[in-house]
């Protein structure tokens, strides 16, 4: 790959990768501003420090390729090679701790359970901080995923209830385990009975009030793990992508690189 062929196309790449950083910037800033649950206020320092990175990174591959500064673009190899190698790695951890757990199919019941213990021992021990679960438990409150399920499902009998297939957080978080058997009056209204429950903890735990539920359940712990699995494993084909793209421009970064030195030489 010729010198100027090189420095033109790393050039054209990270123009469009500065472009790319203008609206993610844009948007944290924006989230900062009108957030109103703590989910929102806790996505947007992340969103802001990725679309300033970008935009210092990609103006540093685009003026060391273009304005032929040496010594910015090896700066700029240098950050894209940490970057490929942490992006390597946090994908790999991303699969170990997302590997292990699923949900337990239920006999004539259209929805799955959840339980803690078939998760990952490090997923575990996140959602079991107090601290780290207070904060996801407002989350799940502010977002009204309880209040929705059971708007939706408040004139359902119950054989048509067991019937809907539920989302690991409303299974977990918004109605009690089925090993706890109480009398289904609505989707979030049971009659508890008189009974200890001493293989299920959860079945104490739960109460009808809205803002109570199992949101303190290790079900609705591990349901909440269940849907970050299948969140990033999603996110983990995206940055696979993502990779594969970066390695591309690095590739074509060390070409414009070497080239550089040997015009001089």
């Amino acid at each position: 790959m010729s010198f100027r062929l090189s420095n033109n196309l790393l050039g054209i790449l990270n123009f469009v990768t500065f472009l790319l950083s203008i609206p993610i910037l844009v948007a944290g800033i924006w989230l900062s501003r009108k957030a109103i649950t703590e989910c929102e206020r806790f996505l947007d320092k992340p969103i802001i420090i990725v679309g300033v990175f970008l935009m210092v990174v990609s103006l540093a591959g685009f003026v060391g390729a273009c304005c032929h500064v040496k010594w910015l673009l090896w700066l700029y190899l240098v950050v894209m090679f940490i970057l490929i190698v942490l992006g390597i790695t946090g994908t790999i951890f991303a699969f170990v701790v997302t590997n292990k757990g699923a949900g337990r199919v239920l006999s004539g019941k259209g929805y799955k359970e959840y339980r803690l213990g078939d998760y990952s021992n490090w997923l575990q021990k996140r959602v079991s901080d107090e601290n780290n679960w207070f904060k996801i438990k407002s989350c799940l409150v502010e977002s009204k995923v309880c209040s929705d399920f059971h708007n939706q499902h408040m004139n359902e009998s119950v054989t048509e209830f067991y019937k809907v297939h539920l989302s690991a957080i409303q299974s977990g978080c918004c109605k009690p385990s089925n090993d706890c058997q109480f009398t289904f009056l609505g989707p979030t209204n049971w009659t508890k009975g008189n009974g200890v429950f001493i293989n299920n903890t959860d079945c104490n735990t739960w109460s009808n009030d809205l803002g109570t539920l199992c949101f303190d359940c290790q079900a609705c712990k591990a349901g909440f793990i269940d849907n970050l699995r299948s969140s990033w494993k999603k996110v983990m084909v995206v940055n696979i992508i993502f990779l594969v793209c970066l390695i591309i421009v690095y590739s074509v970064g060390c070409c414009a690189f070497s080239n550089s030195r040997k015009s001089k030489s």
